[in-house]
């Protein structure tokens, strides 16, 4: 007895719980990266012909059977034509993640930077009443509303937004979408009004539109306000009114730096043991 329970945590054993927690991991963050985007259309497409193939294979409808799996063989390599855009997002959103220790530093450093460029405009357009609406990605896609923008796919910087928001402009009405990479994606997008009847009164329809967008998605938006020159930060259909210079930087840092030396995470934890143990053996 003593001896079969010695011989519980065999490497098959610990394989099949790794198996698990990789694809676990793997699914959890492809529904994460393309929630809102083009793609989730595609995997309800693909869940609909694989219930088809099953239903037709235990009633035994050889055509459709073969059909099917004639359809799904040609696919892949047409899947990974069109959605090209996607795959390398995906790719290089695996490729940001903390699994191993090393990055922090040099993403502190890029968050930190891109936040300052933020800031001056921001200030710039906050004390001349320039009216701005800035959306930054985070997890969930955006793929939706930066179809409806100006494609851009430029470098962030202060005097870009500035000018992107100078009034009579041909791209100052509606919002700028920033993506994770911290390239201004679009200018000029349209994104969904909100009917929360708890926004004010006063706050106009660019408030409406950050406040929208942050109930459909992770999204953190800035709003400039034209009337007032105040600043409002939207996220999770929550809005932060008239916050200050150091209000705001105390938020976007909290959000966006990525904490310096934090706890390891779990996942870290069971890779960083993995290696050590592959490099033990």
């Amino acid at each position: 007895m003593q001896s079969n329970g010695i011989h519980i945590f065999t490497w098959a054993n610990f394989s099949t719980i790794l198996d698990v927690l990789i694809i676990w991991f793997l699914v959890y963050h492809l529904v994460i990266l393309i929630r809102g985007t083009k793609a989730v259309q595609l995997a309800k497409g693909i869940v609909l012909i694989f219930v088809v193939r099953i239903v037709a294979g235990i009633l035994q409808l050889h055509t459709t059977t073969w059909l099917i799996d004639q359809i799904v063989s040609w696919s892949v390599v047409g899947i990974i034509i069109i959605f090209q855009p996607e795959i390398r997002r995906g790719l290089e959103h695996l490729g940001r993640l903390p699994i191993f220790a090393g990055r922090e530093d040099s993403e502190r450093t890029e968050s930190i930077k891109f936040i300052n460029e933020l800031d001056k405009a921001i200030q710039y357009m906050s004390k001349r009443r320039i009216g701005a609406l800035i959306t930054l990605q985070q997890e969930t896609g955006l793929d939706d509303y930066v179809e409806t923008g100006i494609k851009l796919n430029a470098d962030v910087t202060g005097e870009l937004l500035i000018n992107i928001f100078i009034p009579n402009t041909p791209l100052h009405d509606g919002a700028v979408i920033i993506n994770n990479d911290h390239k201004i994606a679009v200018a000029a997008a349209y994104l969904p009004l909100s009917d929360n009847s708890m926004i004010p009164k006063r706050l106009g329809t660019r408030h409406r539109a950050a406040v929208g967008i942050s109930e459909v998605t992770d999204a953190i938006t800035i709003v400039v306000s034209e009337e007032t020159g105040g600043v409002t930060i939207t996220r999770n259909g929550r809005f932060l009114v008239d916050m200050t210079r150091d209000e705001y930087m105390k938020y976007l840092t909290a959000e966006l730096v990525p904490k310096k030396n934090q706890a390891e995470k779990w996942y870290q934890k069971i890779a960083r043991k993995v290696w050590k143990w592959g490099a033990d053996r």
